[in-house]
């Protein structure tokens, strides 16, 4: 237990993250951190609620995922940079904050339900991706997107305020 205590404390005292904790750069990293988010998880809910047939359903999948899914690699790229940028500056108190821990754990099953949905989007994807109603799996699939990545958030804003 001691070594990963040193481990995460080693991190706080790299240059960096003293570079990013002690100077213009933490609400700099921080404001591209949240911009990011919202970026990314605006287009995502545009492609999720297609998915659950709640709007766009005029719109093929196909076409508002090629629309949106270049902006969301792109926002989740500079989350995760700024993300991580912010988390060394505080690594130790972070990994043991249970809003950060459960962070953590919903941005994972929230990245599995996206590999397990584009998996099957490729198998199941003639026939459901014009403008009709999704397969009850492709809906699931977008529902729990949403609720997964309202979960991350509310990590994220929750992890100032429990100690």
């Amino acid at each position: 237990m001691m070594l990963q205590h040193e481990f995460w404390l080693n991190l706080e005292y790299l240059w960096l993250a003293e570079q990013i904790g002690a100077t213009w750069l933490f609400p700099l990293f921080n404001s591209l951190h949240v911009l990011s988010i919202t970026l990314m998880l605006g287009a995502l809910l545009m492609l999720d609620l297609r998915l659950t047939g709640v709007a766009a359903k005029i719109y093929p999948y196909r076409v508002l995922s090629q629309d949106f899914l270049p902006w969301i690699w792109a926002a989740f790229a500079i989350a995760i940079v700024t993300g991580a940028g912010l988390f060394i500056t505080r690594a130790s108190a972070h990994v043991l904050n249970p809003a950060f821990q459960w962070k953590m754990v919903l941005m994972l099953l929230a990245g599995l339900n996206m590999l397990i949905f584009h998996r099957r989007r490729v198998r199941m994807a003639v026939g459901w991706d014009q403008s009709g109603p999704m397969p009850w799996s492709m809906r699931l699939t977008g529902v729990a997107s949403l609720v997964l990545w309202a979960g991350v958030m509310l990590g994220g804003r929750w992890m100032g305020h429990i100690i």
